[in-house]
């Protein structure tokens, strides 16, 4: 198969482009490498600069493509918060461009990668598909916005569509924003240099790590499953760990002595966060095959940025 891929250069899109070129497809790709680095990119992959809000460039890279993967976005929730009209634009306004490029050229299915964040704090947990989303960030409600105009563009337009909604993804590779690092590399970084570890609110709070080997098998498996049209299907571990907890694993794993302090003054976020992987199972025929443990340990020795 031919695939466009969004994001390209990125934490998922490098992984996910290198996957399906192992795998003999022909892979094209196009990022702005505002955040990506396109030397993770394998030979295989061909890779193009560009924005996913650049229409005409959409239209000569979607030629022949059967299916694209749309990951580009701005990612980081605290940066939305300052600049949530450069989130809508990108987040938004690229999907809604993407849309109409693919149904321009006649491309016919999307895979659109969402976000666990979405659902904001729910009740019950683990927290299925047919839980009504409460997003709490400007970058939760881009995404959710995003997922609205694929399904309504796609039944209009006659596109199959189909959104993953990806819990905390980890592993070697992921990016290292200067501020706001994701809370696994900056774990392990800081437990491994004896630094210190520092925890917002009580630490009680939980959240769904899911290893990046398993969220590309779950991206893989949507372009081809048969009978998932117009749905939305979570991508996650189905377990989940507190803060407090996730120090102490990583402390286990990096056999460092860092200082864990609390930051009471600022909240940990969501109460709680946990994926019910139910209808994930049943589409894609998805199982996790990665522990926690094992993911920390394997992202700890392959990054070097970490470790060295």
């Amino acid at each position: 198969m031919r695939y466009l891929i969004t994001g390209v250069a990125g934490f998922l899109g490098s992984a996910l482009a290198n996957s399906l070129a192992a795998n003999g497809h022909n892979v094209i790709g196009i990022d702005d490498l505002s955040t990506g680095d396109p030397n993770k990119l394998n030979s295989g992959v061909i890779f193009n600069r560009g924005d996913v809000n650049d229409r005409p460039k959409l239209w000569t890279l979607l030629q022949e493509v059967d299916c694209v993967y749309h990951l580009a976005a701005r990612v980081i929730v605290p940066e939305s918060i300052l600049y949530p009209r450069e989130y809508n634009q990108v987040n938004v306004g690229g999907t809604v461009t993407l849309m109409e490029a693919m149904r321009d050229v006649g491309v016919r299915r999307v895979v659109f990668i969402s976000s666990g964040t979405v659902y904001g704090n729910q009740p019950v947990q683990p927290v299925s598909e047919n839980s009504i989303p409460n997003p709490r960030s400007p970058y939760a409600v881009s995404k959710l916005a995003a997922e609205f105009y694929v399904k309504s563009i796609g039944s209009l337009w006659g596109i199959e569509t189909v959104s993953l909604r990806v819990f905390n993804a980890y592993g070697p590779g992921q990016h290292h924003p200067p501020v706001h690092t994701p809370v696994i590399p900056a774990f392990l970084r800081q437990a491994w240099e004896n630094g210190t570890i520092v925890i917002h609110g009580d630490g009680n709070q939980t959240r769904d790590y899911v290893y990046l080997d398993d969220v590309v098998s779950a991206m893989v498996a949507a372009s081809t499953a048969p009978e998932v049209n117009q749905l939305t299907i979570n991508v996650g571990s189905g377990t989940e760990i507190s803060i407090r907890d996730l120090a102490k694993e990583v402390v286990e794993v990096t056999g460092g002595k860092p200082e864990i302090v609390y930051n009471p003054r600022n909240e940990g976020g969501l109460s709680r966060l946990c994926a019910d992987l139910t209808l994930a199972r049943e589409k894609l025929g998805y199982e996790p095959k990665v522990s926690l443990t094992e993911g920390l340990r394997l992202t700890f020795d392959q990054d070097i940025r970490i470790n060295s």
